[in-house]
């Protein structure tokens, strides 16, 4: 996946740079593969979607009512339902359609049924009145596409309304990228998986958070393992990890149990980026690993890591995933109160949309969560805040 060059390690690099090199960490995405669109949710399309036919395939009706041919009154002459054949139209002729239905040959507009009035004649037919106008509540053939016309471009992640455009326009299998694979490895001999925390030991917040985040970003968890302090164990663990990438959580400073650089060392890992000017998550890290695997470390503080996940695990996953807007400025909001900001550094704060604005949300420490929670969005804030009334870039959550 990447290139034989060894670049340079950028250490506490800005933001903006940090998420560009996550991007082009990996030379390009992964391979396609053709599956049954059931199985392509949550992917990324490998190729343009074009449409097999036209769409719609003939004219249908729009409404409820009655096709008819030429000006009224018509002689009604029977009825039409979705999925009929239908015999030719001739000029002062009706038929009781339904939507969806196909248009007989020969009709020129449907009169929709709240807008028809039928009269009994003396010979007992029955003989409809109103007014329609040419084409009136008709969807013509080819309305919305004609076929090989490009749907949507590669590049798109296949969500529920892709897969029910595909099905309409006649795809019963999609050219996807293959899901990169994940593995979590979360480190520390203070976590706990259940229970109340005790004296020295904490609750695990990151095992439950980070792999419905890391499948809505369209990857495949191989699996979450616990790594205790030990140099040994991290080593291997990392060594013989199969994904495409390995994301750890903690270790990444310079404490006592950080055996995290020393075990990339030791694994012939290369440091890409080794600290960000971003808070909270700024001791977070990319590597790249032998057989052009890479890893992403987060830090142990729950919204640090979070800074890390979409600092540097999204753009990476993007990029393996052939989305091409990895690092491309996402939405942005306005304001309704002022965020101060780092000196220094990008500062990445919860926020949640209101009628007056974007308010950024309190508890927004590195360890805390209780704002994320709230939260729909983390605003990007440059160094030195902004006032209220501004527009911020947003990164939205999952």
């Amino acid at each position: 996946m990447r290139t034989s060059a060894r670049p340079e390690t950028l250490r506490g690099c800005p933001w903006p740079l940090a998420r560009r090199a996550a991007a082009l960490a990996v030379a390009g995405p992964l391979p396609v593969e053709r599956v049954p669109s059931a199985d392509a949710v949550g992917r990324t399309l490998a190729e343009p979607l074009a449409a097999l036919t036209d769409l719609p395939a003939f004219d249908t009706s729009a409404m409820d009512g009655w096709a008819v041919a030429g000006p009224g009154p018509w002689r009604l002459s029977g009825r039409v339902l979705a999925g009929q054949d239908c015999a030719p139209l001739a000029d002062g002729a009706a038929v009781e359609i339904a939507t969806g239905a196909q248009l007989p040959p020969g009709a020129t507009g449907v009169l929709r049924r709240e807008y028809g009035r039928l009269v009994e004649l003396p010979d007992g037919t029955g003989q409809l009145c109103g007014e329609v106008g040419p084409g009136q509540d008709v969807r013509p053939r080819g309305q919305e596409c004609r076929r090989g016309e490009e749907l949507l471009p590669a590049g798109l992640p296949v969500t529920p309304a892709v897969l029910g455009l595909a099905a309409a326009a006649g795809h019963d299998r999609l050219a996807v990228r293959r899901r990169p694979t994940v593995e979590l490895l979360l480190l520390g001999d203070e976590l706990l998986t259940s229970g109340l925390p005790a004296p020295g030991r904490v609750r695990d917040a990151l095992g439950p958070l980070l792999p419905p985040w890391l499948a809505a970003a369209g990857a495949e968890l191989l699996g979450s393992r616990y790594v205790r302090d030990d140099f040994g164990l991290l080593r291997d663990a990392i060594r013989h990890s199969p994904a495409d990438l390995v994301l750890t959580t903690g270790g990444t400073a310079a404490g006592p149990v950080d055996f995290l650089h020393a075990a990339l060392e030791a694994t012939g890992g290369h440091l890409l980026v080794d600290g960000v000017a971003v808070r909270p998550g700024h001791p977070m890290l990319l590597a790249a690993l032998p057989g052009g695997r890479c890893l992403v470390g987060l830090p142990g503080n729950p919204l640090a890591a979070v800074a890390g996940t979409v600092t540097l695990a999204l753009p990476l996953l993007d990029a393996l995933s052939g989305r091409g807007a990895a690092v491309a400025a996402g939405p942005t909001g306005t304001l309704a109160a002022a965020l101060p900001g780092h000196p220094a550094d990008t500062r990445l704060h919860p926020v949640r949309r209101t009628p007056a604005g974007l308010v950024p949300l309190p508890h927004d420490g590195p360890a805390m969560l209780r704002g994320l929670a709230r939260a729909e969005a983390l605003a990007v804030v440059p160094p030195g805040g902004l006032p209220a009334g501004e527009h911020v870039e947003v990164l939205p959550l999952p």
